[in-house]
Parts: C-alpha cells; structure tokens; sequence
C-alpha cells in the first residue's frame, strides 16, 4: 500500500472509530448529582431477621417521596446508586448495579431489583474490603458527580480482610465521603463471639472518614427504617443530621474530616 493509501486507510479508520465511540457510553460521561454506593453487611452477625430488616428498610426507603423529592431537588435532579451486600473480603455482591434515579419510575424500579435479589451470606465482617470495593466501583463506574458517598451499614467491627486504616486512606485519595448507619443488635449471630464495644464510637473512629461525615445509629426495627431514611435523604441533599438524630454521647453530628 502506497503512503497515501495508508494515510487514508487510517483516516478512514480513525473516522469509524469515532464513529462508534459517540455511540457508546464513556466514563465519567452521564452527569449526576451525587454518586452513591449503599454497602449493607449480610454476614453472619447479621441474623436472617436483621437482614430481611436492612434490605426491607433500603428498598422502602428508596421508594419513598421524601427521598424521590430530594433527589429531584438537586441541580440536575437525579443521583447513581448501586446496592452491594458485602461480607467475607472476597465477597462483595451487587445485588442492584449502577442505576440512574431521577424520578418515581426510576426509584421504584430500582426498589424492586433490590427486593428481588437473591440474599446470600459470608461468614466474616470485612469492613475494609467493603470500603475498598465501593470505592473501585465509584472510580470505574460511567458517572460523573461533585459528591462520591459510600453509605456503609453493619452490625459489629471487622474481624477479617484490609485495615480499615488502609480502607479509609484509599477513600480520602479518591475524595469519597464514608457515613456509617451501625445496627445495634440484641443478640449475636452464630459465627461470632460476643464482643464488648461500643458500636458507634467504633464506626466513628475506625469506619467513617471525609468531609462532613456522620453516624447514625439503629436499634429498634422502627428505628432502623427511620434511620435509613433520613440518612439517605441528608446524603442526597448534602446536609447533616441535626443534633437530635445523632447518638447524644456526642453531642454533635459525630462527624469526622480526614
């Protein structure tokens, strides 16, 4: 092939090539406000009641018109969310992927998937490796967003897989906000020890990190539901639990900046 034929050839080339890519959807290239992943503990400290309780909470949540409001009443008025339950630190499972909200239609049909998925369990509470695979899932995902939030819930600190250090530091690199919604359990699951801590001062030292974020704590089904609620609707508005909301021990939001 002359030099001329090779220059049109990969003229040509490079024109299908652009072609095809504005087809496609690129990285970072669907605009939104806020980019959220909800990471629910399913091990074992976790009873099967708890986790039909965490799911049922998340999906009537998600459905609400409180939440719909405050998420049509952002500047583009709508968010990305994934659901992923998490456990052992290879196990992380999204049981809802990435998914556009942006009005009643949307929430609810994402609601369903959540209902809907199978439920699976692990053994071991790795807390870090949670943290570390959302924060993968916010960088590699096909959204864009001021406000990256990892909203992790869990009922007891980790006892296997990354140092929540190593988690945390990965989550302030990659400017993600983690809030921690700890479930206050009256009793233990089959594959755990009892453990003497003080569940919320726990998450607030080791588990949450980044600007402006908050516990909120659960330990009643009524309240478990409320809490999910509100947090939700203050991660979508960018707002912080008022004084009343957070665990009194405080006396603040129980936020932590890294």
């Amino acid at each position: 092939m002359t030099g001329l034929g090779k220059t049109c050839a990969a003229a040509l080339a490079a024109f299908f090539v652009a072609e095809s890519a504005s087809f496609a959807v690129q990285p970072g290239s669907i605009d939104v406000d806020v980019e959220l992943v909800l990471a629910v503990d399913i091990s074992y400290s976790v009873d099967e009641e708890e986790a039909r309780r965490q799911r049922e909470g998340y999906v009537a949540a998600l459905a609400s018109e409180d939440v719909i409001r405050s998420i049509q009443g952002g500047p583009l008025g709508r968010i990305a969310v994934t659901y992923v339950e998490w456990a052992d630190r290879g196990f992380q499972r999204a049981a809802a992927d990435w998914t556009v909200i942006g009005s009643e239609e949307d929430a609810l049909a994402f609601a369903s998937r959540v209902a809907a998925a199978p439920l699976e369990r692990g053994h071991y509470t790795a807390i870090g490796a949670a943290i570390a695979d959302a924060v993968e899932r916010l960088e590699t995902n096909d959204y864009n967003a001021p406000r990256l939030i990892i909203d992790i819930s869990g009922d007891g600190p980790q006892n296997q897989g990354l140092p929540l250090e190593q988690a945390r530091a990965m989550a302030d690199q990659a400017q993600v906000v983690v809030n921690g919604l700890p479930v206050i359990s009256s009793g233990n699951g089959r594959w755990v020890r009892p453990v003497e801590v003080n569940l919320d001062d726990y998450f607030r030292e080791n588990v949450i990190t980044g600007p402006g974020a908050f516990v909120l704590p659960a330990r009643t089904e009524d309240e478990f539901r409320e809490a999910i609620l509100r947090k939700l609707i203050i991660e979508i508005a960018g707002a912080l639990p008022s004084h009343g909301e957070v665990d009194p021990l405080y006396g603040t939001a129980a936020g932590r900046a890294p």
